[in-house]
């Protein structure tokens, strides 16, 4: 099964989160209803970014995340 892929404009979208936000999942609270998807959860790797494959949404943690996550 693919997944769907988001338009070229939506790609460019970023949020910057906190270790609060974790378990990271998109879309988040605070998004507009429109916007919504299924939520996803996105592990966040070396980089400590992650990229929805929905919406084409880039998450990068900023600051440290909490213990266990």
């Amino acid at each position: 099964m693919s997944q769907p892929s988001a338009p070229e404009s939506e790609k460019k979208k970023s949020v910057d989160v906190t270790g609060a936000d974790l378990p990271l999942h998109c879309p988040l609270p605070s998004q507009a209803l429109w916007n919504k998807h299924p939520r996803v959860f996105l592990p966040l790797g070396q980089q400590r970014e992650a990229r929805c494959p929905y919406c084409g949404t880039l998450y990068r943690l900023t600051g440290e995340a909490t213990p266990g996550h």
